[in-house]
């Protein structure tokens, strides 16, 4: 072949190539582009899979972070709802005493009405009745139309208050209150302490208001955690006389007094609670709620209530 040919070829050839590299260049890149992405996409998903992994943990409860410097060691627990059962219990914190074991059994929807079983222990049971025994008066009830504290025969028990926050004993449990009722403790009034003697009593009645003057502070008063200090041989039962519910389905029904036989009522147990609402869902008050304390046949009963209100109660 011609040299000047050989050139030409040589030269073309060159050409080609040289207009050919930036695409097939371009190409490669697109391509490795590409892979990069689907590798970033895929760390990605499995960053935000972690993530969601670990919020689920930590709301469980199954899963802390630590505070400070120190962190306890591991406790072993045999099941899920062991580890779930101790987490709460470490949230609800400890308080005094020891508490046998808890249980919730709903006793009644209208009204709403459950019985949590050792909800106080013994030592803070006993702690409750020895600030009052001090302090204790004639109980007294409110009267509708000046909103005031009234004597009345309907209730002959004595009583008297505690301060909400008194002091640390107190704290716990008012707000071992707020968590099992998820009311702020905020919204609670001061723990009233009660004693029955025999024949003492309090005859049906409802804990919300009916007058416009003691709803100011607070509002209506929405719900109620009545805790049994003493256990009490005869009598002296807790009676919903118009709870929608079979009243003789109750496992004590033949423990009951003939006070105890006309509702659903609930025999006082030392450290057990019944936490029931009168309010419905809809914040209007529930009829259904009225309640009483039947006379003590044999022995004596203490009882300490916690209303708690709609609003913030301001003490």
């Amino acid at each position: 072949m011609d040299p000047i040919l050989k050139r030409l070829n040589f030269f073309y050839r060159s050409v080609r190539v040289l207009i050919a590299a930036p695409a097939m260049a371009k190409g490669k890149y697109r391509r490795v582009q590409a892979l990069r992405a689907t590798r970033y996409r895929a760390v990605l998903m499995l960053f935000l899979g972690l993530t969601a992994v670990l919020l689920a943990l930590l709301i469980l409860g199954i899963v802390s972070l630590p505070v400070g410097s120190h962190v306890s060691p591991p406790i072993p627990f045999s099941s899920l709802t062991a580890l779930r059962r101790q987490t709460s219990e470490w949230r609800r914190g400890e308080g005094l005493g020891t508490r046998g074991k808890q249980w919730t059994q709903v006793l009644s929807w209208e009204p709403r009405a459950f019985l949590y079983h050792n909800f106080l222990s013994k030592e803070e049971c006993e702690y409750l009745i020895s600030l009052a025994k001090p302090h204790l008066a004639k109980s007294t009830v409110v009267d509708d139309k000046s909103g005031g504290s009234v004597d009345s025969n309907v209730r002959t028990s004595n009583g008297m208050f505690l301060r909400r926050g008194q002091d640390r004993i107190i704290r716990d449990i008012e707000k071992r209150i707020a968590d099992f009722t998820f009311i702020p403790a905020e919204h609670g009034e001061g723990l009233q302490i009660l004693h029955y003697e025999f024949g003492q009593k309090y005859e049906p009645h409802h804990d919300y208001f009916g007058d416009p003057f003691n709803t100011r502070n607070g509002g209506q008063r929405t719900a109620t955690m009545l805790m049994y200090l003493s256990d009490v041989e005869e009598g002296g039962e807790t009676v919903f006389p118009y709870a929608k519910a079979n009243f003789s389905d109750v496992p004590w029904w033949n423990e009951l007094s003939e006070c105890g036989k006309r509702g659903l009522a609930v025999k006082p147990k030392m450290g057990n609670a019944v936490l029931f609402w009168s309010t419905k869902p809809d914040g209007t008050v529930d009829p259904a709620s009225l309640h009483g304390s039947c006379p003590v046949i044999k022995g004596d009963k203490w009882s300490a209530p916690k209303w708690m209100r709609l609003e913030e109660y301001k003490v």
